[in-house]
């Protein structure tokens, strides 16, 4: 394995660890010191693939960003697969949707050096919506329905967002019961909505 190819393992690694260190202990449990001993590794080796934990922050997120992005990219699937494995990658694991959200609202007004990051992972954002806004359009078409594509993609961020945070919820999880018929409930929720819409819009 060549020079460059090392530096991409170990940093795939170190962005696998570090995610993992997070969703476990949050964001003040998450020190570069701990995950340097994790993987055990020099701190110093750290910063040949980020500058700050803020930066690291943002790579996690980017990272993730482009996740969703290659999933709207596989051929073949209908509408209401990609709904499904988007809904699926926030609602299996609630507790990094609620903190990256919450971590990415924080960071675009306190963060330091880091809006380029920023204008990465809008970049990613845009791209993912090209594709998205057609196909979500043509569902919208084909089902009768009057919702406009703006209204129906809020919704599924709404329905999504919420249910994550029902999921990661100390108070809430005493009263779900199964996780796994909330989830689907969910998706099915968001397949019907445009349906319901168009019997109810005069």
């Amino acid at each position: 394995m060549d020079r460059q190819a090392q530096f991409r393992a170990r940093e795939a690694l170190i962005f696998q660890v570090a995610e993992q260190l997070l969703l476990e202990n949050g964001e003040a449990g998450m020190t570069l010191d701990a995950l340097a001993a994790e993987l055990d590794l020099a701190k110093g080796t750290l910063y040949k693939h980020f500058q700050s934990k803020d930066e690291l922050y943002m790579l996690l997120i980017i990272r993730n960003e482009r996740m969703l992005f290659d999933m709207i990219l596989t051929p073949h699937r209908q509408f209401p697969e990609h709904l499904g494995y988007f809904m699926l990658h926030h609602l299996h694991h609630p507790e990094r949707t609620v903190l990256f959200h919450h971590i990415e609202e924080r960071l675009s007004m306190t963060g330091q050096g880091i809006q380029n990051l920023f204008s990465e992972l809008y970049k990613i954002r845009r791209q993912r919506l090209r594709i998205i806004i057609p196909m979500t359009e043509q569902y919208l078409h084909d089902v009768s329905s009057r919702m406009s594509g703006r209204d129906y993609l809020s919704a599924i961020w709404a329905l999504t967002h919420g249910t994550a945070a029902i999921l990661n919820s100390s108070f809430y999880q005493r009263y779900l019961g199964s996780r796994d018929s909330l989830r689907i409930a969910t998706i099915e929720q968001a397949l019907h909505l445009p349906q319901q819409v168009a019997s109810v819009v005069p």
